[in-house]
């Protein structure tokens, strides 16, 4: 049986291959998704400590897995 990743797999597996990527990155990663649904689920991993956002600028921000 095929497995569908989730949300949190896919962003989870592009900040552990690409650490201190921003949230615009992911958001280009994944076309298939809104990038409201991207936010969303960043915001819910950071929420429960698996996954760190770090400001760098008024602008950008980048992750990074705890």
């Amino acid at each position: 049986m095929l497995r569908h990743a989730t949300i949190e797999d896919r962003i989870l597996d592009t900040v552990r291959a690409n650490p201190g990527c921003t949230l615009e990155e992911i958001t280009r990663q994944f076309p298939d998704l809104h990038w409201s649904d991207v936010f969303i689920e960043v915001d819910r991993l950071r929420r429960l400590g698996r996954l760190r956002l770090t400001h760098n600028s008024l602008f950008t921000s980048s992750l990074r897995l705890p």
